[in-house]
């Protein structure tokens, strides 16, 4: 008996410690205003085994607690996601999940090159800088006081995340282990993943909500706590048991918990127990650290934590915009996701279990970790700032055109009832899908049949190694070529059905869309590009390492930015030309006139200019005396000013440093929710 007692002394031991310096150092840091995360980490560091300070916890009792924390955290993350915020959000995170992870495993793998490191250790540090930490996140979240678009934005994205984190694990333990990856393994590995998660939600709908309102009926708060910890922990482990991570369990039993409408009553009741075990998991991140490591390869983490900040910023911001969410929300997402955590713990632990990295490459994981969550907290603070200085520096014309490609995209999504038109796209869609995998396949089985065709051929043809491998590589471009073609052909044609769908020409025979659509097929071709060309180069870049994928993809995409810039600048005549008509209508109907009557006006004058409103700015107005540079319309709402009346007989297009007045007609445009937000700002 001797052993158990042992045993629970040591738990209870490490439990004091890690709870009583953590309250320590979270109160040091609240009062000189710093997020407590960071006091977690140096509660971490101060009864880690790194340094020489006479408090130590056991770091196996404290992994044991923190995955619980990890499981009540992302649990309650999943309490404020429904079923049918999930779906209406899927294919946009979807998206941008595909551009921001082949951005990241491109951008790690050619650093990792850079520094001379093999290739299949280069893949690993790649996977490792991917996946952001929905942990890290959600308490950062928390703190700030962050709901709404920009965290059903950030949190589908995570999930999204989870998913490819859990196909790079099965790809890379069969890799590790000397394995071969084939597209049937990828497919299979995709497929029972999808099934677990099918199979999940529609076993758990059954049950779940109706179990919960039961429990909730009993009106007993110790009653509801045990049973939704114990349902938190039980989906937890049943993804464990299908070979998956707990965080992805926990998530959708959240979600289906949430499905019985009592979310918010759980979530408060949950919320202490939770705040516990997440304050152990953020404190044992912190035991790993060690300076003298980080001391020795700091060159290494600095390179790899600006590869984490810079690549997410670029991935997640560029996929954001192009699925229609604006400038500001854009950056604020990219910075939100500047971190990795618990699934680049797991990658880099197998990465040495199987001996394709190095000793150091966890403990540097660990620090990379360390230093992105402790910039977390500021990159969140200040994403406001950087999104407003962004959008400052743009050209007057580029402007116009972000405010206005938001409106168009969700013009796009209103238009699912065109049973037609979308049954053709998702035909064309379906069509590049399968142009795309045939390339993947006939480059993946050209670079791995190569050695032996060219010895063949030197062998039975007596070929030169040099003419035999030159061509080899003709044969391969006359085999991938129709496809490639086919690809280009079909990318275009699913953007200029888009286009129409989303801009369609008038039975007028004057086209007055023809500006705004031909801007937005450019961008739609760049959107396309980087969907399906990301990933492409991402899998085909291991069997070809001198090919530089990452520098074609981006010629392509730079390409397409000349024919953008003057899409743009005749986008800006378009919205100039409109906002005129829409100022002499105005003065037809008169400036008394109800908003609207104004909006019925301007909707029907031009396409393409968004969702244009009138506003009146009254004298009352805190905008009043203050020019849009100041008071960063924008910036803050996405919306932008086209035009203002100040009287009948004075129209003026302003610059950012036009001075605001009393009575001023703004003509306002942008998507529904920037006109939204840009009025209430003005209000």
């Amino acid at each position: 008996m001797a052993a158990p007692v042992a045993d629970g002394f040591n738990v209870l031991t490490s439990l004091a410690a890690i709870l009583c310096v953590a309250a320590l150092t979270t109160v040091l840091f609240q009062r000189i205003h710093q997020p407590v995360v960071l006091g977690y980490l140096l509660a971490g560091m101060i009864v880690g085994p790194h340094l020489p300070i006479p408090l130590f916890a056991s770091e196996q009792v404290a992994h044991t607690l923190s995955e619980l924390g990890v499981i009540l955290l992302i649990f309650s993350l999943g309490l404020e996601f429904s079923l049918r915020k999930l779906s209406r959000i899927a294919a946009s995170a979807g998206i941008v999940a595909a551009i921001e992870c082949s951005t990241m495993l491109l951008l790690g793998y050619l650093v990792s090159r850079l520094w001379g490191w093999g290739a299949l250790e280069s893949w690993f540090v790649a996977a490792i800088v991917t996946i952001s930490s929905t942990t890290i996140i959600a308490k950062a979240f928390a703190e700030h006081g962050i709901k709404g678009k920009l965290a059903e934005i950030v949190f589908g994205l995570l999930i999204c995340e989870d998913l490819v984190g859990i196909l790079l694990l099965a790809i890379l333990t069969a890799v590790g282990s000397g394995a071969q990856v084939s597209l049937s393994s990828l497919a299979r590995t995709t497929g029972q993943l999808a099934g677990f998660i099918v199979g999940l939600l529609v076993a758990g709908m059954l049950v779940i909500p109706r179990l919960m309102r039961l429990v909730v009926r009993q009106a007993r708060n110790e009653t509801i706590v045990v049973a939704t910890v114990g349902l938190s922990f039980g989906f937890a482990l049943l993804a464990r048991a299908f070979g998956y991570s707990v965080a992805l369990g926990a998530f959708f039993g959240g979600a289906l918990v949430a499905e019985s409408g009592e979310g918010k009553l759980i979530e408060r009741l949950i919320e202490p127990v939770r705040d516990v075990f997440a304050a152990v998991f953020f404190v044992s991140v912190g035991m790993l650290i060690d300076p003298a490591l980080i001391a020795r390869h700091w060159v290494v983490v600095l390179a790899l934590t600006a590869v984490v900040v810079a690549g997410k910023l670029i991935g997640v911001g560029v996929g954001c915009f192009l699925v229609g969410f604006g400038v500001r929300t854009s950056v604020q997402a990219g910075m939100s996701l500047g971190q990795i955590g618990e699934f680049s713990f797991i990658i880099a632990g197998l990465g040495l279990s199987v001996g394709a990295t190095r000793s150091f490459t966890y403990p540097v994981t660990v620090a990379v970790s360390a230093l992105t969550t402790l910039l977390t907290p500021w990159l969140i603070r200040g994403s406001d700032s950087v999104a407003a200085y962004v959008d400052r520096r743009l050209p007057h014309a580029i402007q116009t055109y972000a405010a206005l490609y938001g409106s168009w995209v969700e013009g796009l999504r209103s238009t699912h009832s065109h049973a037609t038109a979308w049954s053709r796209i998702r035909r064309l869609i379906v069509r590049l899908c399968l142009d795309l995998a045939i390339v993947a396949a006939l480059a993946i089985g050209a670079s791995l049949s190569e050695a032996r065709v060219l010895e063949l051929a030197r062998r039975f043809a007596g070929m030169s190694p040099i003419l035999a491998q030159v061509l080899f590589f003709a044969l391969t471009i006359v085999f991938l070529s129709p496809f490639l073609l086919g690809a280009v052909r079909l990318s275009r044609a699913l953007g200029l059905a888009l286009a129409v769908e989303a801009l369609p020409s008038s039975d007028s025979g004057l086209d007055l869309a023809d500006a705004p659509r031909k801007a937005l097929l450019v961008s739609l071709q760049i959107a396309i590009l980087l969907i399906a060309g990301g990933p492409l180069v991402t899998v085909i870049q291991p069997f070809y390492p001198r090919l530089p994928g990452l520098g074609l993809l981006l010629f392509l995409v730079l390409a397409l930015i000349y024919p953008l810039w003057r899409s743009a600048g005749s986008v800006h005549g378009h919205v100039r030309a409109g906002a005129q008509l829409i100022v002499e209508a105005l003065t037809s109907i008169g400036r008394d006139s109800s908003s609207a009557s104004m909006d019925e006006q301007v909707h029907a004058l031009l396409p393409g200019l968004g969702d244009a409103s009138a506003f009146r700015l009254e004298t009352g107005s805190a905008a009043v005396g203050h020019s849009l540079k100041q008071i960063a319309l924008r910036g803050r709402s996405g919306a932008t000013v086209i035009a203002i009346q100040r009287d009948p007989s004075e129209t003026i297009f302003p610059s950012a440093d036009e001075i605001l007045r009393g009575g001023d007609i703004l003509i306002l445009t942008g998507s529904k929710d920037s006109v939204r937000a840009a009025k209430q700002i003005l209000g």
